[in-house]
C-alpha cells in the first residue's frame, strides 16, 4: 500500500516537481557548473547501500561544509530544494516519500541496537524527526524521532509528515543547529 501511495504521488504531483528540477538544474550548472548533481551512498532498508541524487550545494575541493557551502546552496537547503531529485529514488524504490531519513554508510556501526531499527523501513525524503527538529535536534532526538516512525507508521501518520514538511519549508524550520551549515558527524552514541 504504501509503495502505491508513493508513487501515485510523486505521479500526480510530476506537473510541480519535474518543471522545477529543471529549473533548479539549470541554475545550478550555471551557478556552479558539472556536476550539478550530487550522488552520495546512503544506508537504505535493512542497511543496504543505495546512492541518493541531490541537488549539488557546495564547491568541489576540500574544507569544511561552512567554507564550500555557497549561498546558492544555502538557499536550495533552506527551501529543500536540494532533496527534489530524490523522487527519482522514489520511483526506483531505493526510498519512500516518508521515512528515517537516509544516512551515510559509514555510520551503521556506530549505531545502537534501538537507533538501528531506523532501517526497519525504506529511508524517506521527508520523516517524523524532519518535521520535529530537523537539523536543528541532536542525533539521539533525530534517532528517537525515527524509531517512534518505525513503530507507528501507518498511510495516516505519512499523509500528517507530508503536510507538515509542506508548512516547514515554508517557514523554513530547523534547517541547521545554531552556528552548523550542516548537520554534524554522528560520532556514535552511549552504549
Amino acid at each position: 500500500m504504501k509503495r502505491i501511495f508513493d508513487i501515485t504521488v510523486v505521479l500526480l504531483t510530476a506537473a510541480v516537481w519535474l518543471p522545477l528540477i529543471a529549473g533548479v538544474a539549470l541554475v545550478v550548472r550555471i551557478a556552479l557548473g558539472a556536476p550539478v548533481f550530487f550522488v552520495q551512498e546512503r544506508a537504505g532498508l535493512k542497511g543496504k547501500p543505495f546512492k541518493l541524487i541531490k541537488f549539488r550545494t557546495m564547491r568541489t575541493g576540500a574544507g569544511p561544509d561552512e567554507e564550500r557551502l555557497t549561498g546558492l546552496g544555502r538557499l536550495l537547503r533552506s527551501a529543500s530544494l536540494d532533496e527534489l531529485p530524490e523522487v527519482w529514488n522514489v520511483l526506483k524504490g531505493d526510498m519512500s516519500l516518508v521515512g528515517p531519513r537516509p544516512l551515510l554508510v559509514r555510520y551503521l556501526p556506530r549505531y545502537t541496537r534501538e537507533q538501528a531499527r531506523r532501517h526497519e523501513v525504506l529511508p524517506g525524503i521527508t520523516g517524523w524527526a524532519q518535521v520535529n527538529g530537523r537539523n536543528a535536534i541532536t542525533w539521539e532526538q533525530k534517532f528517537a524521532y525515527d524509531v517512534w516512525y518505525v513503530e507507528h507508521r501507518c498511510l495516516w501518520v505519512d499523509i500528517k509528515i507530508l503536510f507538515l514538511t509542506f508548512w516547514h519549508v515554508l517557514a523554513r524550520k530547523g534547517i541547521s543547529a545554531e552556528g552548523e551549515a550542516t548537520m554534524g558527524e554522528f560520532g556514535g552514541s552511549r552504549r
